[in-house]
């Protein structure tokens, strides 16, 4: 529940500003409101549509052996969650640079009010569609029922909401780019716990042969059966008995997602076009 709402905080965030940023630079601009909310309930059915078929192959797939299945879904999730935070660190500003520039042109005239709708609407497609992705990786490694990771979802959606909202508003003095640095963390974690979790199901399939016997045993601890046990194991990838195949993924997907995100965000931004 608490990492489908992250998931979902940070995604709804990133559309919000998006959404926020256009708002502000085309402020005045008679019908841009109306271009601006078509293109997002658009992105939104577009979104909606990729979430049906992915349980129509989540059902078809399921052939192959659940626990190989739950593997390939959090790979895949893994990955995701690695990209985004990469990109993250070297686009937001142009991003966001590259939003005032096209509200700046629709108030100018020099482009028409659709490229509002097409704008709004890419990017409420792309972080619906990494929501639905990054969900169910979440379904598969935490093993938390459906209402639970919905009621977690909506949780985040009206967070990430009243947080764009507040931006917008100039009501909330929390800079953007340490609200992101405490998520990207956050999210990175939750990667390389996902990644551990991989490899538990692949050794369960007898996909990978590795010896899975425990490094340690923390649970007379902490329990990761307990309720603080729970939450470190959605929010860090807890275990309190991993094998050595269980760390080095985890320390491994930490490093190379963490290593990345520093390189690229060393590099020079380029101008907003």
């Amino acid at each position: 529940m608490l990492a489908a709402g992250l998931i979902v905080f940070r995604e709804m965030l990133e559309a919000a500003l998006v959404i926020s940023i256009v708002l502000a630079a085309t402020r005045g601009v008679t019908g841009s409101r109306l271009f601006i909310t078509g293109g997002a309930i658009t992105g939104l059915a577009g979104a909606f549509l990729l979430a049906l078929f992915a349980e129509s192959l989540s059902d078809a797939m399921n052939g192959m052996g659940q626990e190989v299945f739950n593997a390939g879904v959090l790979a895949v999730a893994v990955l995701m969650l690695g990209w985004h935070t990469v990109w993250m660190s070297r686009h937001g500003r142009e991003m966001a640079a590259e939003m005032r520039a096209v509200g700046s042109a629709v108030s100018a005239g020099s482009r028409p009010l659709s490229v509002l709708s097409v704008v709004v609407g890419v990017a409420v497609l792309r972080e619906g569609a990494e929501t639905v992705l990054f969900l169910y990786g979440i379904l598969a490694s935490d093993g938390d029922s459906l209402l639970a990771t919905v009621t977690g979802a909506g949780l985040g959606l009206v967070a990430g909401a009243a947080v764009g909202a507040l931006l917008y508003a100039g009501l909330l003095a929390i800079p953007t780019r340490l609200l992101f640095g405490v998520t990207s963390w956050m999210v990175m974690l939750l990667a390389a716990g996902m990644a551990a979790q991989s490899v538990t199901f692949l050794s369960a399939a007898g996909v990978i042969d590795v010896n899975m016997d425990p490094v340690w045993d923390s649970s007379a601890v902490l329990s990761e059966d307990s309720l603080p046990g729970r939450l470190l194991h959605t929010l860090i990838g807890y275990i309190d008995h991993p094998a050595w195949p269980q760390i080095i993924a985890y320390a491994l997907t930490l490093a190379v997602i963490a290593g990345a995100a520093r390189l690229v965000s060393r590099q020079p931004a380029r101008p907003a076009a």
